[in-house]
């Protein structure tokens, strides 16, 4: 029953950095999840892969799971990789490299 504390990067569909500032507390999944063989849908008997938590700091996280007694793992984020090229600069009239086809 560990948890794992972390904050969420932005999904693709994101532009913005909403539900990228808080740090979630959820738990680790202690049985695999099964394939419902009708319908397809898969389903696990694991009732705490629904718990999940979202505070304001990292600390507040930390300090709920040490207050419960709930073995809790750290993960830090990681920087964002930021390239200084945009595409208007593929256009550029004294671009460095020469444009091909």
């Amino acid at each position: 029953m560990v948890a794992r504390i972390y904050r969420p990067a932005k999904t693709a569909m994101q532009s913005g950095k909403a539900k990228t500032q808080r740090w979630v507390f959820e738990f680790e999944p202690e049985m695999a999840r099964s394939v419902e063989p009708l319908m397809g849908y898969t389903s696990s008997a694991d009732m705490k892969a629904q718990v999940r938590l979202t505070f304001e700091t990292k600390e507040d996280a930390i300090a709920y799971a040490r207050r419960n007694g709930i073995p809790h793992r750290v993960e830090e984020p990681r920087d964002r990789v930021v390239r200084g090229a945009s595409y208007s600069d593929n256009f550029k009239f004294d671009r460095q490299t020469p444009w091909t086809h």
